[in-house]
């Protein structure tokens, strides 16, 4: 049985294409932040919408898309990326995002699953958390946004919580 390649492009402000420069251009959005200061649904859906016609346009498959991680603090180097500091809020756009996106389609992928929110060492660091805040903070967008629109993946942080891995 072969398996056929899969091709991959960032996505939470634009789709990024297959070569860094001389490529296609392509939308640039505002940040997630501003995304979420709309509080707009709709508003995001149509994103997706617009993500999946150009993803399409640049023969991706997959957009790494969006990111959902909370903005608790501003050691987040890539906190712009995200809708907001508050779970609900996050985890309904992100469902918005990800059903315009498949339904055109192309997969979503949710990012990044979790505890993700510093870039000092974001390689190497554990996240202690108690469990409380884990599921009621961090984990909720998640869990909102997949029940929402099941997205097609999700992409594990590279960061350790509570001494294991995100992605055990």
């Amino acid at each position: 049985m072969k398996i056929p390649s899969i091709r991959t492009s960032d996505g939470p402000n634009g789709i990024r294409g297959t070569h860094f420069y001389g490529s296609t251009p392509s939308a640039c959005l505002p940040c997630g932040t501003a995304i979420g200061a709309t509080f707009d649904k709709d508003l995001v859906h149509r994103i997706g919408n617009l993500l999946a016609d150009e993803a399409k346009a640049k023969g991706a498959h997959v957009v790494l898309g969006p990111t959902i991680n909370i903005q608790r603090g501003p050691l987040g180097g890539r906190g712009f990326e995200s809708y907001s500091e508050d779970p609900l809020l996050s985890g309904t756009l992100a469902g918005a995002y990800c059903n315009g996106i498949q339904e055109k389609d192309i997969v979503s992928c949710l990012k990044h699953f979790v505890c993700n929110d510093q870039e000092h060492e974001r390689m190497a660091v554990c996240s202690i958390v108690t469990d409380r805040a884990l599921r009621e903070i961090y984990l909720l967008p998640f869990m909102i946004a997949i029940k929402a629109s099941k997205p097609g993946a999700v992409m594990t942080a590279y960061n350790q919580v509570n001494g294991l891995h995100a992605s055990e």
